[in-house]
């Protein structure tokens, strides 16, 4: 039977899945510490994937997912998101597909791994991961970095910002898209250990449009009346065996949720800070 938690939510004994597709090719490996992997998978469309025993940590997977799920709610552009299922036969039967560990390799497991869909297909556009200052004026919907600021600093994460930009053969400009979501949340440790410099783009030229809190939204405001229902919401389709016990999801989520009302006080905090990173801020700091 369902268990009732100290939050008054029910704890599912069985978690609502989401769209489950079949990983079914190994294109190539990525980079980045969760040694990730690019593959084709049963809906044509190619994701990169994290497995469940990853050199990071189980929960980067359930990170992955919840704080992609947040994003989409207060629509911000991040890569669609599914659960995939790699089989076995697959991992064993493609030498490719290896974790390298202190010089040995190692099979991912199988089972439920995360999937990160690719920005475009790779017959359709091409996709970069770093444009220089002088191309930056070319990305479309670079004010979106602002939002992404807001959302980055309310699930604390841990890592610096990271963004992909792609466009479509014969497009012009190029799309912002912010991937790795992996290390909100404190990566595996579920904490909140805030700092003005973390969660932030490395350069300050993806700042220069901000003038003061109105270049936060909708995004800003959107965090901070979002429905606490959603948050929970949001949680129900991850797997338990990303992240363990209930209890622990559900300290993080009502973690989460109280965090809503603090996030002009972080953004503040990184504003104030050595860096100066809004340089055309024109209203009034208190």
């Amino acid at each position: 039977m369902p268990v009732a938690t100290r939050s008054g939510r029910v704890a599912p004994t069985v978690f609502e899945r989401p769209r489950i597709v079949a990983a079914v090719q190994h294109v190539k490996r990525m980079r980045g510490g969760a040694q990730s992997h690019m593959m084709r998978c049963s809906d044509n469309h190619y994701y990169v994937v994290k497995f469940q025993n990853n050199p990071q940590h189980t929960r980067v997977l359930a990170n992955e997912l919840l704080a992609t799920r947040l994003a989409e709610r207060i629509g911000l552009p991040v890569p669609h998101a599914d659960v995939v299922e790699v089989d076995g036969w697959l991992i064993e039967h493609t030498p490719e597909l290896r974790f390298e560990l202190g010089g040995t390799h190692t099979m991912p497991s199988s089972g439920l791994a995360f999937g990160s869909r690719y920005v475009v297909d790779p017959m359709e556009g091409q996709v970069w991961d770093y444009l220089p200052e002088s191309i930056m004026p070319q990305v479309r919907n670079l004010d979106a970095f602002a939002g992404m600021l807001a959302f980055d600093k309310w699930t604390c994460n841990a890592n610096g910002r990271q963004a992909v930009y792609w466009k479509k053969t014969r497009e012009r400009k190029f799309t912002a898209t912010f991937i790795d979501q992996g290390y909100c949340f404190n990566a595996g440790e579920w904490t909140f250990p805030d700092s003005p410099l973390r969660g932030v783009f490395g350069r300050n030229d993806v700042y220069k449009n901000v003038i003061g809190w109105q270049s936060f939204e909708p995004w800003l405001s959107r965090i901070e009346e979002l429905d606490p229902q959603e948050v929970w919401q949001c949680a129900d389709s991850v797997p338990p065996e990303w992240y363990g016990e209930w209890d622990a999801m559900e300290k993080l989520l009502e973690a989460v949720i109280k965090r809503r009302d603090r996030v002009r006080e972080f953004i503040a905090s990184f504003r104030d800070s050595s860096r100066k990173p809004f340089v055309n801020w024109v209203e009034r700091v208190n």
